[in-house]
């Protein structure tokens, strides 16, 4: 069998041919991006590209380091937007670095209360999302401080450099003249946000679950649940993915700009009933202690000065007693174009893993996985008829 030889010349006009090749090719997917133009003019281009993509947006998100931060960092910088996420602790924020590219996510330190570090932090964006909150008080930031006081000060950081987008997270329920703090700083916030950017984007998300929540991780735990209203307040629960889905959609569709959303899930449930299905999924009945609500509020209060970590606090026991309502004039997934997901249909997935499987509550679940996958145990209530 003869060998093929080629020379030094020949391969070099290989590699050019194959290089003009690829250049053509580039080409032509760059004529089928998308151009758009924002509301202040600026023109946003789309390539492409798989985690290398080109996402046009350059966002700031504050609160990036909470629950729901990395699902939209997530998923603004695996589309190839560049992504300003402000933090405080230095260790909050490691697990976003890898969210998208290199160079997508760009770390600043804030205070909220420095204005200076708010403007720095979103002088070049096109887009701001703020979701930072709070629902229980500490020493150095009250309710008002963070959902009120917080919110105008970003607000104004965004109509000083005319940004041309502005989402702002609030809640469900959120009203001025709930018997809730944390319900009537969301209301006032949401006023305040609309006087200073009247083109705010307002955002009331139902309960969320999802990984590390504060719903189905708290009704699995290993200590005593205590309520008030005997786990009788109803609401339609979201899941997170849903949420950053919607928000990531926002950033790529102007006509969301001055527009309320109510986002929820597709059914209505009780505590109670939730915590039935999560009993059923971690095969172990958790006791919740009903104490009344006289007793329990100054309890909640006098353990939340003790601590600093969020537990329980009196307005925590006050929104039992609140069901959630939805704003028949404010616009929902549908708008979107998504279909929410059922909770139902998602607590084994979310019990089923812990971060530590010989903990008292992860060993439950793993030992539950395993005996499932070997058929000796029942599937999980989402799958039973």
């Amino acid at each position: 069998m003869q060998k093929s030889w080629a020379s030094p010349a020949c391969n070099g006009l290989r590699v050019a041919a194959k290089g003009q090749g690829l250049r053509a090719n580039t080409a032509s997917r760059r004529g089928l991006q998308d151009v758009s133009i924002t509301r202040t003019g600026r023109p946003i281009i789309r390539v492409q590209g798989g985690r290398s993509s080109l996402g046009g947006h350059t966002a700031t998100v504050f609160g990036a380091t909470g629950f729901l931060g990395r699902y939209i960092v997530h998923r603004l910088a695996s589309r190839g937007c560049t992504v300003v996420v402000p933090f405080r602790e230095e260790m909050a924020k490691r697990h976003l670095k890898v969210s998208g590219d290199l160079g997508r996510v760009v770390f600043m330190e804030y205070d909220l209360r420095n204005t200076p570090s708010l403007e720095e932090s979103v002088r070049h964006s096109d887009i701001v999302y703020n979701l930072v909150g709070r629902d229980y008080p500490t020493k150095n930031f009250d309710l008002e401080d963070v959902n009120v006081e917080g919110a105008e000060r970003i607000a104004e950081a965004v109509a000083k450099y005319d940004i041309d987008r502005f989402v702002h997270m609030s809640s469900y329920n959120a009203d001025k003249n709930s018997k809730s703090e944390f319900f009537r700083t969301k209301g006032r916030a949401e006023e305040v946000v609309r006087s200073i950017f009247p083109e705010t984007t307002i955002v009331r998300p139902a309960p969320v679950f999802g990984h590390e929540d504060k719903l189905l991780n708290k009704l699995a735990g290993a200590s005593n649940l205590f309520t008030s209203n005997n786990m009788l307040e109803r609401f339609w629960p979201v899941h997170a993915i849903d949420i950053g889905t919607a928000l990531a959609t926002m950033a790529e569709d102007d006509s969301t700009a001055s527009e309320t959303y109510e986002l929820y899930g597709p059914r209505n449930y009780s505590m109670a009933e939730i915590a039935k299905l999560v009993d059923r999924e971690i095969i172990k009945h958790r006791r919740h202690i009903n104490v009344p609500k006289r007793v329990l509020a100054p309890m909640a209060q006098a353990y939340n000065k003790l601590i600093w970590w969020s537990q329980v606090s009196a307005d925590t026991v006050e929104r039992e007693f609140i069901d959630q309502k939805i704003d028949p004039k404010a616009k929902t997934f549908k708008d979107l174009g998504i279909e929410p997901a059922d909770l139902a249909n998602f607590t084994y997935h979310y019990l089923v893993s812990g971060p530590d499987p010989f903990s008292s509550i992860g060993y439950t679940k793993f030992r539950a996985a395993r005996l499932s996958e070997f058929g000796l145990l029942r599937p999980p209530a989402s799958n039973r008829a």
